[in-house]
Formats: structure tokens, sequence, C-alpha cells
């Protein structure tokens, strides 16, 4: 059996080389350009880097935050990132397996047994894909004000695979009684099921062109982001009233809502809920529409608070991007925690509003980083969450 120490040392390590790649994809896809090709290169002078100047955490202090060609300063972002992800690989792996601050009654005497042979992995996996594509959005988001949507698919993606194998991979002990994965009832299986049959048709109907897109401008950015300035920002952005244009969205959306009530009404009639319910249970199934529910439910807390605020306002309250990022999470971490981590979202946001009025500082940022605090707060604080709802709201 491995050494504990020496499986920590190896995750450290390949945490800082996904930062280093997360770093490619921080400066690489908001400007539509590949991520694996051509090698990384300095900005200025366009000399290759050679492998030993990109060593993650190593390379950077050893050039003193230089080019070694041309001596332009390189960002200490690059190097932050590489930490950050390494610590965060090792931390969520200690969290888990072998402090078991997080619960997951899987079989096994010591984290690595659990972690390889109980199914750990798939757990663990599923985490870290959301962790550390978060982590690039978020930084994305810090710089220019925009969510690449092809983080959020991959997220997404990950999300509803692993809830569908997971039954078949995990090995729990004989009275586990943790929920890892999302899971739902039968009726909101149905419901879940019905808004993604009516978000298909709404989607043919835009590209149909049936139904009109919101914000839509003569020059479009590239399709894989949404941007925070709702057009390209090298062309002048044209005035939008935005209490119409977020009638286009509702619009968009009926679809999707009359879909919900289809499914809700069905599971009204006894054989058709039974039938459904025998269904669902299929491991697979139940892995697959619970997280679909939890997508759906993130999307919905957070595209129900744009349109609300706008409607209320008259300005466009929150981004497309934030919508498909907590859709993302809720693929994740399932509906009812996703929703959780939308509220708990803000008094991360008043932590840094706090900040900027006693250090007499006017920066604003996008909501996305806080949005990203709040979903990895309730994904290691969940047993502890859960316990304080359970004993102060009978939950």
């Amino acid at each position: 059996m491995t050494p504990e120490w020496i499986w920590l040392a190896f995750l450290f390590a390949f945490g800082a080389c996904v930062g280093s790649f997360l770093n490619v994809v921080i400066y690489r896809l908001p400007k539509d350009k590949s991520i694996i090709w051509p090698p990384s290169s300095c900005p200025r002078c366009q000399m290759r880097i050679a492998f030993y100047d990109n060593i993650p955490l190593i390379s950077w202090f050893v050039l003193r935050g230089r080019c070694r060609n041309c001596r332009t300063p390189i960002s200490p972002r690059y190097v932050l990132i590489e930490l950050v992800t390494a610590v965060l690989f090792v931390g969520i792996y200690l969290w888990f397996f072998m402090w078991e601050c997080r619960r997951t009654e899987l079989e096994g005497t010591d984290s690595i047994s659990r972690f390889f042979f109980s199914g750990g992995w798939l757990i663990y996996l599923n985490i870290m894909v959301l962790t550390a594509a978060f982590l690039a959005a978020s930084a994305i988001d810090l710089e220019l004000w925009l969510i690449p949507l092809s983080l959020c698919w991959l997220v997404t993606a990950v999300g509803m695979l692993t809830s569908c194998f997971a039954p078949w991979i995990l090995h729990f002990t004989q009275d586990h009684t943790v929920v890892l994965f999302p899971h739902v009832s039968p009726k909101w299986a149905a419901i879940s099921s019905g808004a993604a049959i009516g978000l298909m048709i709404a989607l043919a109907g835009l590209k149909k062109g049936w139904i009109k897109g919101s914000y839509d401008c003569p020059e479009q950015p590239s399709q894989n982001t949404e941007v925070g300035d709702k057009c390209n920002p090298d062309v002048k952005e044209p005035e939008f009233e935005d209490r119409k244009e977020i009638f286009k969205e509702i619009l968009f959306l009926m679809p999707v809502i009359a879909g919900a009530l289809i499914g809700y009404f069905l599971m009204k009639n006894e054989g058709l809920l039974e039938r459904w319910s025998n269904f669902t249970q299929l491991p697979t199934i139940s892995g697959l529409t619970s997280s679909l529910t939890g997508y759906l439910a993130g999307c919905a807390v957070v595209w129900a608070t744009r349109i609300f605020g706008t409607l209320l306002f008259g300005k466009e309250a929150m981004g497309l991007g934030d919508v498909h990022l907590m859709g993302a999470a809720g693929a994740v971490i399932g509906p009812g925690w996703v929703v959780l981590a939308f509220f708990i979202a803000p008094f991360f946001g008043l932590t840094w509003a706090l900040y900027q009025f006693f250090a007499k500082k006017t920066h604003q940022i996008p909501y996305g980083p806080f949005l990203s605090l709040a979903v990895l707060t309730v994904i290691l604080f969940q047993d502890q969450i859960y316990a304080y709802l359970t004993v102060f709201y009978g939950i």
C-alpha cells in the first residue's frame, strides 16, 4: 500500500499541474483560442516557453517573475492559481477521505482504500472538476466580466455522468445514510423531465427564429462565452430596453414552464405515477433525472432573480453566465443544495462590500466568484449545515 504522504505529495504536484493548465484556460478561452495548441509562449516576444521554464510553482520563482528572453514581467496570478489549485486538490482529499469532515461511509479502513477500492475517486472526480472549472471561471469573470459557457457545460456533463454511474461504483457500509450525489423523488423527476423537454422545444424555436433571443447584437462574441458586456467589447454597445429584452426571455421559458406543469399534473394519475416510479427506481435513470433536476433548479433560481430584478429595477439584473454556472453546480450537488448555495452567496458579497466600505475602495467585482465560493462552502460543510437545519428547523 502506498504511504499516504507519498499520495498526498502526488496530489499536490498533480493539482499544481492542473493549475498550470487552468492558467492556459483563463488566458485563451475568452479569446476563443485553442487550449491545446500551440504550446505556451510569451505574449510579448512570442518566444516559446521551454519545459524547464514551465514547471508549476517553481519556474516563476526561478525566473523571478519575468520572461527569460525579453524580461517582461509575468503576473503573480499564474503561480497563485497553481498554488490554490494544488492546495484544493490536497485539502478536499483530506477533508473527505482522511479527516472525514464530510461523511462518505465508504467501505475501507483507511483513506486510500476508501478512495481507490470503494469508489471514492468518483466523488473526488466530481468535486474537483467543479472546483477547478469554477476557479477558472471566477478568474475570468474577475478580469473580463464573462463566464465561459464551455466550463459550465463540462461541469454539467461530468455531474450527470457521475450521477448515472455512482450506484454501480460506490461501495458503502451496510448502514450508510449519506447522500453524496443528487437524489429526488419520482414526482420531481417527472417535473424536471417535462421541463427538459420544454427546454429542447424552446431551443429549437430559438434556432428556427420562432423565438427571438434577448440582447441580440450585430456582432456577437464567441458562442462559448456569456459576456458581462452584452455585445462584443470591441464594438460600441447598442442601447437596450432591459424590460423589453427580459420579456423575450420569459417567452423563451414558457415551453419550459409548460413542460414542468405537464409533468406535475401527469403524476396526479396514480397509474402513471406507479409506472414512472418503477422506471425512475432504476439506478442510472434515478441518477440522471436527479442531476437533471439539480441543473434546472440551479438555472431557475438565478434566472428568476434575473427576471424579477430586471422587471423591478428596469436594469439587467445578474447575467446569463451566472444562470449556467449555478445550473452546472446543481447537476453536481442537487436541487436543494444549489438553491441554498444561491442564498449563501450574498453573505460573501456583503463581506466584500464591508471591506470596500472600510478600505474606502469602490472597485466592484462580478457575482460569479461569490456563487462559486457559496457552492464550495455547501460541498465542504453539507453535513454541518444539514445538522443545523435539522435541529433548528426540523427538516
